[in-house]
């Protein structure tokens, strides 16, 4: 297994290299972008509205096959999070941006032209707001609800741990999301245990847990989500350990991709997964009883978010 030599500097960028860092990237990892009308609407709608998806901030691989099935992940409350993961390509800094007040009907109109089926909704971590950013999730659904009344809506959030105000627990904050009636609540653990400090500045193993976990205490209808990103030097144990740990929160959902390095200032990848042991991981999440498996080299949070099974 690789040896870690360092973690990282103040801004969450690699300070010194890990051994045997893997640069060439495999056959299966290769895909086209995609037709490009099916990218060129959406790019066009998003930009004249000035809001943002993830699908296009995270360049995802994926975006014109969901785009195609009207499917998209937009990305609420700016551009700039509020933690420093060593994994993720989204901008941070300690100074986010103003909440956009009109950001709620900017998306619902998007949804609308779009004629999307299924939206998902994250964001970036906003410790620098009152209770983490819960009660705009639920601006935003309401909104796009008085539109799209159709539309079904899944949540991909952080998990709401800071915050400015110690008005409401990180548990009712949680629940103000799960009130409004998401199809799925999905919260990504990311990696295995032993991986957390280094991959998720800011995120513990356990929080992430617990957030799943509220949920079914909540509302035990609402239908629960994890993702698994490999190749960050886990072992396949401890990812059949993260993965019995998540059932233990009554996870219904997963996904499992291969991390792939955004940039020089990220984790390097330390393995890239086969195929076939995404193929075999899928197995042993479905006999765990996961009603839900997506397992690939280029499965994200949302591939195929729509379908139920």
């Amino acid at each position: 297994m690789p040896t870690e030599i360092n973690h990282y500097d103040r801004i969450g960028s690699v300070s010194t290299q890990w051994r045997n860092e893997i640069t060439s990237l495999p056959p299966w990892l290769k895909r086209p972008i995609g037709k490009a009308s099916q990218l060129s609407t959406v790019q066009r709608i998003v930009k004249q509205r000035q809001i943002h998806t993830i699908c296009e901030e995270g360049r995802c691989p994926n975006r014109a096959e969901c785009y195609s099935q009207k499917t998209a992940t937009f990305l609420l409350m700016g551009q700039i999070c509020t933690r420093s993961c060593a994994f993720c390509q989204v901008d941070k800094g300690r100074s986010p941006m103003t909440l956009d007040p009109e950001e709620p009907q900017k998306v619902a109109q998007a949804v609308k032209l779009l004629g999307l089926r299924y939206v998902v909704l994250t964001s970036v971590a906003r410790d620098d707001l009152i209770d983490g950013g819960a009660g705009w999730f639920v601006k935003v659904m309401e909104t796009i609800r008085s539109l799209c009344g159709e539309t079904q809506i899944e949540v991909l959030t952080p998990d709401f741990f800071s915050g400015l105000g110690r008005e409401k627990t990180q548990k009712e904050r949680v629940g103000t999301v799960v009130a409004a009636k998401p199809a799925c609540y999905n919260h990504n653990i990311e990696t295995v245990r032993r991986l957390q400090g280094s991959v998720r500045r800011g995120a513990k193993y356990d929080r992430s847990l617990n957030v799943l976990r509220w949920v079914k205490e909540l509302d035990p209808s609402t239908p629960t989500k994890s993702g698994l990103m490999l190749g960050l030097g886990e072992t396949e144990a401890e990812i059949v350990e993260t993965l019995e740990d998540l059932r233990g929160s009554r996870c219904d959902r997963i996904t499992i991709g291969q991390y792939m390095r955004p940039s020089l200032a990220h984790l390097p990848v330390q393995k890239y997964w086969r195929p076939e042991e995404f193929e075999k991981l899928g197995a042993i999440a479905r006999s765990l009883g996961f009603s839900h498996v997506r397992s690939g080299p280029l499965v994200r949070s949302s591939y195929h978010a729509g379908e139920k099974s």
